[in-house]
């Protein structure tokens, strides 16, 4: 086979193969992949941790999380919030007294104003002895000295200085934002609160088999009610007053004719009854840039036969 040939230039058609390595290879059009079960989180895995829950919680919007892992970023989230919050006030403090120097600045101008307005006022006896060239000399020059002292004094404030940070032309003082109080779920963003927290009990496939042993297992936890074998694939709800983790299945056919939850005995509501999400398993889209939209390029398709 020549080189030529290994190349496959010479054909007419321009193949599914080809188009899909050019795509890859030139970064435009969209692409897809389907995602490996490696790259899908468990439906039994902390959002924050990404690991098999021990003792996992679960919030009103579905998502579960280890409760140590929540609990230490909800302390993290206030500790963040406090510090911002004495930098807020460490600058309003600062505000307010640089409003009251300036207020108290504009009050010693007014005074210092009207003072020289007053001394005006009282007339000076003239000393006869005195010259009137040498006096208009002396005063010129002491005018000319304070002019030029004013002048120096102005170019130095406005000259920058690119050696000391504090004094460069780009040093500003950033504004600090009222800081918000309220901490937000990562997931959700929602406002979430420690007593939102629910407890979720898992039923193990089997209850003599520990924790390591359930881990390694694939199939690690069955529906509280029916037994049905849990998984990704499987919509899974967690009813708030007992924990228990069920089928959603089970919740439309059983659960939902009398609104009584199985495991403790409690009348539910629609707000008892939590939906788990879940990570998709189908063709996720890595990227959405459409050929000839890159970088806002236009392509000249030439002057029409």
């Amino acid at each position: 086979m020549t080189r030529h040939g290994k190349n496959c230039t010479a054909g007419a058609v321009y193949t599914y193969y080809e188009k899909k390595k050019d795509t890859a290879a030139s970064g435009y059009g969209t692409q897809t992949v389907r995602l490996s079960k490696d790259a899908v989180k468990d439906f039994d895995c902390c959002c924050l941790s990404l690991q098999p829950c021990k003792d996992p919680v679960v919030t009103p919007d579905g998502y579960i999380f280890e409760k140590e892992a929540i609990l230490e970023y909800i302390l993290h989230q206030k500790r963040e919030i406090a510090r911002q919050m004495k930098a807020y006030e460490k600058q309003k403090n600062e505000k307010k007294t640089e409003m009251e120097e300036l207020s108290k600045a504009a009050k010693e101008s007014k005074m210092k104003v009207f003072l020289d307005k007053e001394m005006s006022i009282i007339s000076k006896p003239l000393n006869p002895f005195t010259r009137k060239a040498e006096s208009s000399g002396a005063a010129g020059v002491a005018e000319a000295g304070s002019s030029s002292q004013q002048s120096g004094e102005e170019k130095n404030k406005q000259l920058p200085s690119f050696w000391i940070p504090s004094l460069t032309p780009e040093a500003k003082s950033t504004q600090v934002k009222k800081p918000d109080k309220m901490v937000y779920c990562p997931m959700s963003r929602r406002p979430l609160k420690m007593k939102d927290l629910i407890s979720v009990k898992f039923t193990a496939v089997d209850d003599k088999v520990d924790r390591v042993g359930l881990i390694n297992r694939q199939d690690r936890y069955v529906c509280a009610v029916t037994r049905d074998m849990l998984g990704n694939s499987v919509p899974c709800a967690v009813l708030r007053p007992s924990g228990a983790v069920v089928t959603l299945e089970c919740v439309e056919k059983l659960i939902k004719k009398d609104m009584t939850d199985p495991i403790s005995g409690d009348k539910l509501t629609e707000k008892d009854i939590i939906v788990l999400q879940r990570e998709k398993q189908s063709r996720e889209p890595i990227s959405s840039i459409k050929a000839g939209q890159m970088n806002n390029i236009v392509y000249w398709k030439g002057p029409s036969e």
